[in-house]
This record gives structure tokens, C-alpha cells and sequence, in this order.
């Protein structure tokens, strides 16, 4: 474990570390913005709709419905992050990291938007009939970047394995520990065979997991945010003028580009 942390170490320290990283990712964010014509304005009506299931239709090609693939890509970026990021950031930058928080979450839909048309326009349809798609997919076919494709899929693999599961699996068995007293081990033997039952089945049932869990967890997650803020009603209009009077400062700026 030691050995796969230091590796992931040493890939952060050339990229996410790198002082370019998090402009270049903004950068493609406002050309892509600039270049679709604000599609995350445009089109937001339309993401509603499909959300809420207004397109589905019983014979369409896919394995998931639009709800699915929403709370399944959701399931997978929400997690520790969003709340230990955003406190780190904020204690980096103050409040006016939210701004570029807000900034950078603005633009990166657009990027999130042209990833997911391009796997959509690039996927296959395997041998067993399930649909197979994503970067790897339009690098390889799109690029004609087979190299990218299989460095990117490796790339995705030590994630997964890393900043993707490692720190939610830790957060769970040091919360058991503390509170029932229960050891990280047996956490760790529970929550691997409930995800193996899962993962068994497949893009469909994975889905479908996350489609029940998904929204629970985004109430809960809302419902703790309004738990904080109700009872500091007082202050949320000096809140504001912290998170704009000091964002263009360079500390504002990396604790935001820190929390997104």
C-alpha cells in the first residue's frame, strides 16, 4: 500500500501539484464555454428534462436511463472530497475561495458536457449487448491516440484505486472505529463483498444501486448544508462581501482551485 501511495504521490507532484495544472483545466473550460456558445446556459433547461426522464424511451439503445447514468457519474465524484476540499480550501484561501470554486465549477461543466457528447458518439456495443464508451473510447477512435487511450485507462485504474476509493473506505472505518468501537478490518471485509455483489452485476446493477443511494445521499448532504446555514442566517450577507472583496487575491485563488 505504501508503494502504490508513493507512485501516486510522485504522478501528483508532475501534475496535480504543478502550478499550470489547475489554468490549463480553467482554460479549456472558458475556450470550450466560449466556443459552444455557453451550452450550460443554453441547455439547462433541456438537462432538466432529461433528468427527470422526459426523453427516456422503453427501446433506446443504452443500458441505463438518463437518471441512472446521472446519480452512477455523481455516485463517483461525490464523496470525502467535497466536504473535507472545501474545508481545506476555504482554510487556504478564506472566503473568497468560493468564488473561484464557483468559477471553475461554472466552466467545468462545459468540459464535463463535451467529455460525455464525445462518449456518447464513440461508444460500442460489445460482444454480451452492453453499451462501452468514454475517453479511452474517442481518444483511440476520435485522436487516433491509442497511446493516450491506455494511459489514460491506467491513469483511471490508480485513481480508482487511490484518491477514488482509498480515502471514502478510510473515512467509514475510522467513523466505525471511533463510534462503535468496530475494527478497521472487518469495515473494510464488509464493504469489500457489498461492493463485489455489486460490481458482479454489472453496468445495470451498479446503476441501479446508485440510482437508490444517490439521491439519500444528496438529501442528507443538503440537509447538513441547511443545518449550517439556518442558524447563521445573520451572516450570510457579510459572507458575501468576504468571498468578493478579497477573490482576485493569489491566496483566494489556490484554495479555490485547491477545493474544485
Amino acid at each position: 500500500m505504501d508503494a502504490v501511495n508513493d507512485l501516486l504521490i510522485l504522478i501528483d507532484s508532475y501534475l496535480g501539484s504543478a502550478v499550470w495544472f489547475p489554468f490549463l483545466l480553467l482554460s479549456v473550460g472558458i475556450f470550450f464555454t466560449l466556443y459552444l456558445g455557453f451550452p450550460q446556459i443554453r441547455y439547462f433547461k433541456h438537462a432538466i428534462g432529461v433528468t427527470t426522464g422526459r426523453f427516456d424511451k422503453e427501446n433506446a439503445k443504452g443500458d441505463t436511463s438518463h437518471f441512472q447514468a446521472l446519480a452512477t457519474a455523481l455516485s463517483g465524484t461525490v464523496g470525502t472530497g467535497n466536504i473535507g476540499g472545501v474545508a481545506l480550501a476555504l482554510h487556504l484561501g478564506g472566503p473568497a475561495a468560493l468564488f473561484w470554486m464557483w468559477v471553475t465549477a461554472f466552466f467545468g461543466m462545459t468540459s464535463k458536457f463535451v467529455e460525455v457528447t464525445l462518449s456518447h458518439k464513440y461508444r460500442e456495443q460489445t460482444a454480451d449487448g452492453t453499451m462501452a464508451g468514454g475517453p479511452m473510447y474517442y481518444m483511440e477512435k476520435g485522436m487516433n491516440a491509442k497511446w493516450l487511450a491506455v494511459i489514460f485507462a491506467m491513469a483511471t485504474v490508480l485513481s480508482s484505486f487511490g484518491t477514488g476509493s482509498l480515502p471514502q473506505i478510510n473515512s467509514i472505518a475510522a467513523g466505525m472505529q471511533s463510534t462503535f468501537n468496530i475494527e478497521p478490518i472487518v469495515t473494510g471485509a464488509i464493504l469489500a463483498v457489498l461492493l463485489a455483489l455489486v460490481i458482479i452485476g454489472g453496468i445495470k446493477r451498479i446503476a441501479a444501486v446508485a440510482a437508490a443511494i444517490v439521491p439519500v445521499m444528496a438529501l442528507i448532504y443538503i440537509i447538513g448544508a441547511f443545518a449550517v446555514i439556518l442558524p447563521n442566517l445573520g451572516n450570510i450577507g457579510p459572507s458575501f462581501v468576504a468571498i468578493f472583496s478579497d477573490a482576485f487575491t493569489g491566496s483566494a485563488a489556490t484554495g479555490g482551485f485547491l477545493g474544485a
